[in-house]
């Protein structure tokens, strides 16, 4: 499956984006879908995830409240909403798809496919 975020760019600390996550090649509701991300010299930290079909949802500590994950399977699309952003935020993101079963992993050596990512960049 192919995968392509958009949404990406700058926005001033409290602002919000909304990530979009497109995808291609297979079946899409065959999927669990997560966002991962990563600043420079950090390592690929788990955002969010939803599961394929039940719509379960996962998320980081860090994001609670704040970030919401949501897929539309007819549009072959997951997003990220994220609210009240804070410059520890900013990063690449990366939308991810897990053909596994079950609950949506947050490990992100579970994703056998990703995307190219999208930049954040949160301003104080």
């Amino acid at each position: 499956v192919q995968l392509v975020e958009s949404g990406g760019g700058l926005v001033q600390a409290g602002g919000s984006l909304r990530l979009s996550c497109s995808a291609s090649g297979r079946t899409f509701s065959n999927y669990a879908m997560g966002w991962f991300r990563q600043a420079p010299g950090k390592d690929r930290d788990f955002v969010a995830a939803i599961s394929r079909i039940t719509y379960t949802t996962s998320y980081a500590d860090s994001v609670k409240g704040r970030f919401t994950i949501s897929r539309d399977n007819a549009k072959n699309t997951v997003y990220l909403q994220m609210n009240s952003l804070k410059p520890e935020d900013a990063a690449v993101y990366y939308c991810a798809a897990d053909r596994q079963l079950g609950s949506p992993s947050t490990d992100y050596l579970a994703y056998d496919y990703w995307g190219q990512g999208t930049q954040v960049t949160v301003s104080s």
